[in-house]
């Protein structure tokens, strides 16, 4: 055989075995996200009421006090389900396909049977409904299964909860989330029995009630037909928006916020604002980080104004360069519910890096991915917040710490 025919012959063959190999090396990526999510959910999700348990040492989630997850973390995993059924979805997976299908639908009813059957207006603290941010989380989520299952009832209940929180409640007597005096979200309502009026000069608006409500208001106005006809004037709580008036009211929250909670030379979010203070708090939170590069990111695509991708980009760059420095992998907050941060972080760094194709942030999610994984309890195949710490078979893990690495591999691979 002649030198030339022989060295295309070898390169073929070289081809071939590239080519299986590399599908081998994916096959098995998707194979690991597979055993994360299943994991996870096998140890965490209580498949008799189909919503998910505070740690792995319940047999139950009975209710807040006793085995349930928080009432704001429930929608974060039912993301993740969604994410599960998209992936299965793109990688043909059909069986998958159909157990997800069927696995979202009963998260949703167990969620909805669970929690006062989503009436808003049920503020017992137990299973109902008693800070604004709890229930506009859920206003996102219902929203976004919207969108995937086209289900008339998600964006139903996404508009009543979107009202509930801006304009409060007849029944709970609270005077809603948004302030009209100085703009902005106020976090609660107080007392949650029998509450005051918010008052601007004193109570706070967090972070984690401004941002989301931006987010929430997008999707909605990425939800609702444009032809739809304001409400009457005379209706003090309406129960749904035009899509001018989402689009309205995301702007003028999102301007509050980045005025009041972004440090603009550096990409830091603050945790809050109480009253007129000059000062907020300037803590960082992972998932606070996250909610305003979804809230930029979404205004971005409704506007093409380049300035909120901007923003989204310094954002994402302090949470990785700064807050993520010690370790080189997101960081973990030891506190109450503060594991389900990276999940949330997931989410919308998604909607940047896909949507806006920023990919330069891929290497740093995929490297806390495998740092994540490589530590994650073999056994059981489930992960700890602590992402550079070992899990051990015996160790009680929460919902909220396990469900990071699972949330990343949904959305960015292995």
């Amino acid at each position: 055989m002649k030198k030339g025919k022989r060295l295309i012959l070898l390169g073929f063959i070289a081809g071939i075995y590239t080519f299986a190999f590399s599908s081998c090396q994916e096959d098995k990526a998707i194979k690991e996200i597979w055993q994360a999510y299943d994991g996870f959910n096998q140890c965490l999700l209580d498949e008799n009421k189909y919503i998910y348990k505070t740690n792995t040492s319940y047999s139950e989630a009975k209710d807040r006090w006793n085995g349930a997850a928080a009432i704001w973390c429930q929608p974060i995993y039912w993301d993740m389900a969604m994410n599960a059924y998209k992936l299965a979805c793109k990688t043909k997976n059909s069986k998958r396909k159909e157990n997800l299908l069927k696995l979202n639908r009963r998260i949703f009813e167990g969620n909805k049977k669970h929690y006062a059957g989503f009436d808003f207006h049920d503020n017992n603290e137990n299973t109902g409904w008693f800070i604004y941010d709890d229930i506009q989380w859920w206003t996102i989520t219902l929203a976004r299964a919207y969108q995937l299952f086209g289900e008339k009832e998600y964006l139903d209940l996404s508009e009543a909860s979107f009202s509930r929180v801006w304009y409060g409640s007849e029944k709970v007597g609270d005077t809603g989330s948004y302030d009209p005096k100085r703009s902005g979200m106020f976090w609660q309502w107080h007392p949650i029995r029998n509450p005051k009026p918010n008052d601007s000069e004193r109570d706070g608006k967090m972070a984690c009630i401004n941002f989301p409500t931006v987010v929430a208001a997008m999707t909605l106005y990425n939800c609702v037909p444009d032809d739809r006809q304001e409400p009457k004037a005379d209706v003090k709580r309406p129960l749904y928006q035009t899509k001018a008036q989402y689009l309205e009211k995301a702007k003028e929250i999102y301007a509050w916020g980045t005025e009041n909670l972004l440090d603009a030379k550096t990409g830091r979010v603050a945790d809050s604002k109480h009253g007129t203070s000059d000062s907020p708090n300037w803590k960082a939170h992972i998932y606070n980080q996250a909610t305003f590069i979804g809230a930029s990111v979404l205004l971005y695509q409704a506007t093409d104004e380049k300035s909120y991708l901007d923003n989204a980009i310094l954002v994402a760059n302090y949470s990785i360069k700064t807050m993520s420095a010690p370790k080189g992998i997101l960081p973990f907050e030891n506190g109450i519910e503060q594991g389900i941060y990276t999940a949330i972080f997931a989410q919308y760094m998604a909607m940047l890096v896909y949507d806006c194709g920023q990919s330069q942030y891929l290497p740093f999610l995929k490297h806390t991915i495998n740092i994540g994984w490589n530590n994650r309890d073999e056994q059981r195949n489930i992960c700890g917040g602590e992402y550079d710490v070992k899990v051990n078979p015996t160790d009680t893990i929460d919902s909220y710490s396990a469900s990071g690495i699972p949330a990343l591999m949904l959305l960015f691979g292995k």
